[in-house]
């Protein structure tokens, strides 16, 4: 496996941006719809594949199409070629607040296994597909349900989370994290569920009914903002059925609706 080698500057702070430079002939693959902008000279189709296996026909791609669909991610990816002569930049953007992590596959032993909306783009060469948790509790409970993506390759991969970004190394510890929280981790961390203290805790504490376990020798990214608690908060304070609606401050909210003419 030889994965294109492309260079990157991440741009921004809260809500960033990878901008990727390709050289004469070199291909960047990215999820559908996550381009922001690109130089004159790169050229981009969206194929049933992440071209990391050229031989394996049409078949071969529908399958992995399959199996993109079952995971919640769109069936095509986007490939940006440099068609033209000297270097070109094409840039893509978070979908929302957060970091965007530039991760070296070779330096990890060529995989990765992340939350099934974390996958930004990488360089030509990477496999992205599935992989299925190993425990029935981890898939009814764990927030990701059976399926996690899995990323195999030597080049760079990036992906991106919500918030500010952890980073733990584990050797041989567990650590206990909030199902939602969880962004990637590399093998040799095992991943399980388990139920949030006792019944009182479970259904009044705030924490969930179930929190994840990570064990083993490896690396962990977390994220401090996960995309649900995220809309969860949004959906809260949007307007309710008839006009009301939830504010920050009831009394001034309330006033700012009055003075606004609503």
């Amino acid at each position: 496996m030889k994965c294109h080698e492309v260079d990157y500057q991440i741009l921004g702070d809260d809500i960033q941006i990878v901008e990727i430079e390709l050289d004469p002939g070199e291909t960047v693959i990215a999820e559908a719809g996550a381009m922001n902008y690109m130089d004159d000279g790169i050229a981009f189709e969206a194929k049933m594949g992440d071209g990391s296996s050229p031989e394996s026909g049409f078949f071969g791609k529908l399958v992995n199409a399959g199996m993109r669909a079952i995971s919640g991610e769109s069936i095509f990816l986007t490939h940006f070629t440099n068609s033209g002569s000297g270097k070109k930049r094409v840039a893509f953007s978070a979908p929302y607040p957060g970091k965007i992590i530039p991760i070296d596959m070779a330096e990890i032993n060529g995989e990765l296994f992340c939350q099934k909306d974390a996958f930004l783009c990488a360089a030509l060469g990477t496999q992205i597909g599935i992989a299925f948790t190993k425990r029935l509790g981890t898939g009814f409970f764990g927030g990701e349900g059976f399926i996690l993506q899995r990323l195999r390759g030597d080049g760079l991969a990036f992906v991106h989370a919500g918030g500010t970004v952890i980073k733990k190394q584990l050797h041989g510890e567990t650590i206990k994290v909030d199902t939602g929280c969880i962004v990637a981790f590399t093998e040799g961390i095992d991943y399980d569920i388990q139920r949030a203290g006792s019944l009182k805790s479970m259904f009044l504490g705030g924490e969930g009914l179930f929190l994840a376990t990570l064990s083993g020798t490896g690396t962990v990214l977390l994220q401090s903002l996960p995309f649900s608690r995220l809309a969860d908060r949004v959906i809260a304070s949007a307007p309710r059925v008839g006009g009301s609606r939830k504010g920050e401050g009831s009394v001034l909210g309330s006033l700012g609706d009055l003075l606004g003419g609503n």
